[in-house]
């Protein structure tokens, strides 16, 4: 967690670190405080019923409480999905469509790949569209996930931190073959992505991945 790869790593991750912290404080309590109960009114130490009167505090207490906290989780969430709908104008817009059980990424000159190539620190907008069925474009270190419908045209976008080689998966169940719809993200230096976006050979693309990988 918190590797900060990308724009949206600490705010996805700070959403579940405090939501996961909540919940476990909780089933912690509620257990400890069942098992109490059990020990304290168990049918030997009381063998007989009483009725017990409401706690007004009490109760408004376990209503505020609860209700804060989730309000809490939903303002966390929220401003994390703002940060995800709002894509800056100077983004690199690419093409991505999915089908199965592949991805394929066109850029604005027209060229075309199977793996997505994106300079560092730079903001890219991708417009999704499958051919067939629904998809799930998911980039687990990037904390990016987003939903693919055939004939509707969706938009995500990121700005990495670092370079590297990263997964690209399908996160939707789309068919027989789905768990092998995997491809890769490559993040290079800004002068390496202008480059080969004026048109790198085969051998130069294949050097520039095996660098890229021995950095990291």
């Amino acid at each position: 967690m918190f590797d900060d790869v990308s724009n949206f790593v600490n705010s996805v991750d700070a959403t579940f670190l405090f939501t996961l912290i909540v919940s476990v404080f909780f089933l912690v309590l509620i257990t400890i405080l069942m098992i109490v109960f059990v020990i304290k009114y168990n049918r030997k130490r009381n063998p007989k019923g009483t009725n017990i009167k409401g706690n007004m505090v009490l109760e408004i207490t376990w209503i505020v409480i609860p209700t804060i906290l989730v309000l809490v989780m939903f303002w966390f969430g929220w401003e994390g999905y703002l940060e995800m709908v709002d894509v800056p104008e100077d983004a690199i817009p690419v093409n991505v469509t999915a089908k199965m059980w592949e991805w394929s990424f066109e850029y604005e000159d027209g060229t075309t790949t199977d793996t997505l190539y994106v300079p560092v620190n730079r903001p890219v907008k991708l417009i999704l569209q499958s051919v067939d069925v629904n998809h799930s474009f998911f980039i687990p270190a990037f904390r990016l996930k987003k939903d693919v419908f055939p004939n509707t045209e969706r938009i995500a976008w990121f700005q990495a931190k670092e370079t590297g080689e990263y997964d690209i998966a399908c996160s939707e169940y789309c068919g027989l073959n789905h768990s092998y719809m995997y491809s890769k993200i490559i993040v290079l230096p800004d002068e390496d992505f202008n480059n080969w976006m004026y048109g790198m050979s085969e051998e130069d693309l294949k050097l520039l991945n095996e660098m890229t990988k021995s950095d990291n």
